[in-house]
């Protein structure tokens, strides 16, 4: 067999912005795009690192838009924000985020916040249930950040973690044990939240044990990318049941 009989027919590329210190996003969008072989997926980073947000109450603009123009020049169908930081600044800030790319490049863009407001819309769930490795004052403003979003948070487990680089070596039985405790309060969904957080590997285990549906931020933004790209279908399953139904 030729090397060449392996190349895949692409058909759709997604674009995707990851913050600089995040080990799983490319790891989590590549698995998932696996099982669409005609898409393929492309990446830059913007500065987010450490234990302090330089840009606590605002995007850092100029990377953020740095990271687009780069992406742009690939031509993707979609170029998406895979941060979840527009959780805590509100999804209008997102929105605008999607605004200025798109009009910056021409290419229509969505943030991992923007796919969860169609996936919640969809599923028709108000109570959430969030876990996250989060330090207790970050978690915080996370959970009042989804309340003036008009959702209630009836549950929230977090690890504690203040550097952005650790986020991603919480172990899967840890995040396990914390959405089976905050799956308790019954809620319509419960968030695996932070881009850096590796959640997407347990979450359809997890749907099955405690029949609950379970969005996770990286796969979030993969599966609206897809539907933005008309390549979304349960081909994806795996991941999910996300990936059963159409974004609102």
């Amino acid at each position: 067999m030729s090397l060449s009989s392996l190349r895949p027919a692409y058909r759709a590329a997604l674009g995707m912005i990851t913050p600089s210190a995040n080990l799983v996003v490319e790891r989590v969008t590549c698995a998932i795009l696996s099982d669409f072989p005609e898409v393929s997926g492309h990446f830059s980073r913007t500065p987010v690192f450490g234990a302090r947000d330089l840009f606590p109450d605002d995007y850092d603009w100029d990377g953020m838009l740095a990271a687009a123009r780069l992406l742009a020049q690939a031509r993707p169908d979609v170029i998406v924000w895979n941060g979840s930081k527009g959780a805590t600044l509100g999804f209008a800030t997102d929105r605008e985020f999607c605004r200025r790319v798109s009009e910056e490049t021409g290419i229509p863009a969505t943030t991992s916040s923007l796919a969860l407001e169609a996936a919640l819309g969809s599923l028709g769930a108000r109570r959430i249930a969030v876990v996250a490795p989060y330090a207790t004052d970050y978690q915080k403003k996370l959970v009042a950040g989804f309340a003036r979003e008009g959702l209630e948070v009836v549950a929230e487990a977090h690890s504690g973690i203040a550097d952005n680089l650790d986020y991603a070596g919480v172990p899967d039985t840890a995040i396990a044990s914390m959405i089976r405790d905050v799956g308790g309060a019954k809620p319509d969904a419960i968030l695996t939240w932070c881009t850096n957080f590796p959640a997407a590997y347990v979450v359809d285990a997890l749907e099955r044990e405690l029949g609950i549906p379970i969005l996770d931020s990286v796969t979030l933004a993969v599966w609206h990318g897809l539907h933005m790209a008309g390549r979304a279908d349960l081909r994806g399953r795996r991941w999910g049941r996300l990936f059963d139904g159409p974004a609102s």
